[in-house]
């Protein structure tokens, strides 16, 4: 069957837009990718990574490269905020048996290995530009961009995340996203031994973890409910992130609590969600990732999901007659498990913020985790 995709813009280079990029130049689609960051950089400190991520990477071909580069381990070992062991959570091998069920790894570098691999698949990768305006027809879409260029193609896929520019052009008055109520902290610092998986405590109002991210460096992370969306000055991102950790009863995170410097990378970020209802596509444009589905860190899967998107766009692409078939298939797929991902995300921390049922917490936990290592 002939492809009915030969030439596709993905505007985005994000986590799931070079994901995109990868999968649809395995099938011989002709791709050009523009992302407004004339540095592609990514922001953040490390990332936590589950099974169903790492078989994704296994599917694009990038899965040596984040072992080698960053850290997969075994199991979460959940702590109270005294140190008392709680459980341990497993995590299922689900990129096969050589691969431990979990990861982490610094954001940057994993987006550098995807940067890697989608310059290496031949897409035509321009920095600095995005889209200007774009129409369509029942063939193509015609695209302007901002560099002053334009060029037609079979599909266009929006994948420029949370504050999506794609987003508000195809569905004008489309709801943005909505502050949940909590903020993350994170922080990165050198790896002890002992840390060579990853690990939680959990307080009454505050949960701390920390996960290594390569052989010599660990990220910490540091959850607080936030009642409002308010500025934090960078300067004191330090010493606040230190007094959230104080109370803290154990060994380990003080030790991590006196390491903390001004060399620690510390960052914070309010948490956001966002979930699209459906239509994700209109005509021949689609969007994909963060775009449509942002969802909050607590169950470690929203650059997970977005990768997801990516394969089974090009999946559908090429077992599907024609681009409407193609695209109604590939939301049909995803539809259900991204709404479980950002709405259980999404009461987890619901339950955090209100001192809700623990017991409700774990159920939410284990059946996610469950319904994750299904296959995609």
């Amino acid at each position: 069957m002939t492809n009915p995709v030969q030439r596709a813009l993905i505007v985005g280079g994000g986590f799931s837009g070079m994901a995109a990029a990868i999968e649809l130049r395995k099938r011989g689609i002709g791709v050009d990718l523009v992302e407004i960051d004339a540095g592609w950089r990514s922001y953040g400190a490390g990332i936590s990574l589950g099974g169903a991520t790492l078989r994704a990477f296994r599917t694009l071909g990038v899965l040596d490269e984040f072992v080698r580069r960053g850290s997969a381990h075994d199991n979460v070992d959940l702590h109270t905020s005294g140190g008392h062991h709680i459980a341990t959570l497993p995590t299922p091998r689900l990129a096969g048996p050589d691969v431990p069920g979990g990861g982490a790894i610094m954001r940057p570098v994993l987006a550098a290995i995807l940067a890697e691999a989608t310059r290496a698949s031949g897409t035509d990768v321009r920095l600095g530009c995005t889209f200007a305006s774009f129409a369509q027809d029942a063939d193509g879409v015609d695209v302007a961009f901002t560099d002053g260029s334009s060029g037609r193609y079979d599909l266009v896929i929006g994948a420029d995340g949370l504050y999506s520019a794609m987003r508000n052009a195809l569905f004008p008055g489309a709801a943005g996203p909505q502050y949940t109520g909590q903020g993350v902290w994170r922080a990165v610092l050198p790896r002890p031994a002992y840390i060579d998986h990853a690990m939680m405590w959990l307080g009454p109002k505050i949960k701390a973890g920390v996960a290594p991210v390569s052989d010599d460096q660990m990220y910490l992370y540091v959850t607080e409910d936030r009642a409002e969306r308010t500025y934090v000055d960078p300067a004191q991102f330090l010493p606040m992130l230190r007094d959230l950790l104080a109370p803290f009863d154990v060994p380990a995170l003080q030790a991590i609590r006196s390491r903390l410097a001004e060399d620690s990378q510390v960052i914070y970020r309010p948490l956001e969600g966002l979930l699209l209802p459906r239509p994700w596509h209109r005509g021949r444009v689609v969007l994909i990732g963060d775009t449509v589905h942002a969802t909050t860190p607590h169950m470690a899967s929203g650059a997970c999901i977005g990768i997801e998107d990516a394969i089974v766009l090009a999946e559908e692409l090429e077992r599907q007659p024609g681009v409407d078939a193609a695209l109604a298939a590939f939301e049909e797929r995803r539809w259900e498990r991204c709404r479980m991902v950002v709405e259980n995300s999404g009461r987890l921390g619901e339950i955090e913020i209100t001192g809700g049922d623990k017991a409700e917490h774990g159920r939410i936990m284990r059946e996610t985790l469950v319904a994750l290592a299904q296959t995609i």
